[in-house]
């Protein structure tokens, strides 16, 4: 196991962690932005399965995330403001009149510092930030640590924790687009995906939370026993509709089985399986990503990869009954997703 460290053209610096396996994950601290993570298919062939720049100073003003930490709250918060405890705050507007994944200063596009560490049976990096009060509309000074590790048992675990000295609103994610067909061979139509969840949260015509959860049963989101990704990229059910034909939505995870996600990819082999301890995550297939953009391995188009966004729900700053992302002054913030990479 091994760190390779190398300065890009633009001087930030790109880590590469690789197991024993061969494994790799490449990991920019602008941002801390994977830009690649490599895996076997079922023949041994070493192929990247997320989405990433060709040029990596497309990073820079990135309208997809691909790959990158989102904060202080991932995903949409309605009309730019909430309240705690009766004290209103105003956050950025950056998507129409809401906010959208930590606004214009999100963590997507701070330098972070980062250091390498190894284990005898891990590889990783230790992400640190400061938050000033008030950045964003956001109180409370916010520090953050994201740790990224990558075992021999091909596992890449993600680690999140924080600590604010007043209260606030905290949900970090990662954002990258998964593909494991292996260097964006196709779409992911036939990506099987099974996710532990009954229910996931309705939007309306801006994408925002309207406070109702949803039943998934005899929709195109049941997705308990697995079911292609196919089946719910297209506008023939209004839930699907809303978002441009595709899902971009949150599943309430059940909690009953360990893993809250599989995915599988049948040409490949490769499986990856999603274990967390958050309460939910926001399902996005890619149906905004423009064509045409310089990717590692060709141009981008719709439907390109898959996100799964594990985290708590925004609209519990405006709704009862959903997964709270209110962290209280002092309370440490402390949240994992291991993604474990497997051959069927």
């Amino acid at each position: 196991m091994y760190i390779e460290t190398e300065k890009t053209s633009n001087n930030w610096k790109q880590y590469t962690l690789s197991n024993d396996s061969g494994m790799q994950v490449s990991v920019l601290d602008y941002g801390g932005i994977i830009t690649k993570v490599i895996v076997p298919n079922k023949h041994g062939e070493m192929e990247n399965v997320v989405l990433g720049y060709k040029n990596i100073q497309d990073y820079e003003n990135d309208p997809n995330f691909f790959g990158a930490i989102i904060g202080r709250v991932a995903g949409r918060i309605q009309s730019s403001s909430f309240q705690l405890d009766q004290q209103t705050f105003n956050v950025d507007r950056n998507e129409g009149k809401n906010h959208l994944h930590g606004g214009m200063k999100g963590f997507h596009q701070v330098i972070w510092n980062v250091e390498p560490f190894q284990a005898a049976d891990m590889v990783g990096l230790k992400l640190h930030h400061v938050s000033p009060n008030g950045e964003g509309g956001y109180p409370g000074e916010l520090h953050v640590n994201v740790t990224y590790k990558l075992t021999n048992q091909n596992q890449f675990i993600i680690e999140y924790d924080a600590i604010s000295d007043k209260k606030t609103a905290l949900a970090l994610t990662n954002h990258s687009y998964f593909n494991l067909t292996g260097n964006l061979k196709d779409t992911i139509h036939h990506h099987t995906v099974t996710i532990d969840s009954d229910q996931f949260i309705e939007l309306n015509e801006e994408l925002m939370p309207t406070g109702k959860k949803i039943d998934v049963a005899d929709t195109p989101f049941e997705f308990q026993n697995g079911r292609m990704l196919k089946d719910g990229l297209n506008e023939e059910f209004a839930h699907n509709q809303i978002v441009g034909g595709g899902y971009d939505h949150y599943f309430i995870f059940n909690q009953r089985n360990k893993e809250a996600v599989r995915v599988q990819e049948e040409m490949s082999g490769r499986t990856m399986h999603i274990s967390t301890n958050q309460p939910g995550m926001v399902m996005y297939t890619s149906n905004a990503l423009e064509k045409g953009l310089k990717l590692i391995e060709g141009e981008s188009r719709r439907y390109l990869g898959v996100c799964f966004e594990t985290q708590g729900s925004p609209a519990s700053l405006h709704h009862d009954g959903f997964p709270s992302i209110v962290l209280q002054a002092n309370q440490v913030y402390k949240k994992q997703t291991i993604f474990t990479f497997d051959i069927d």
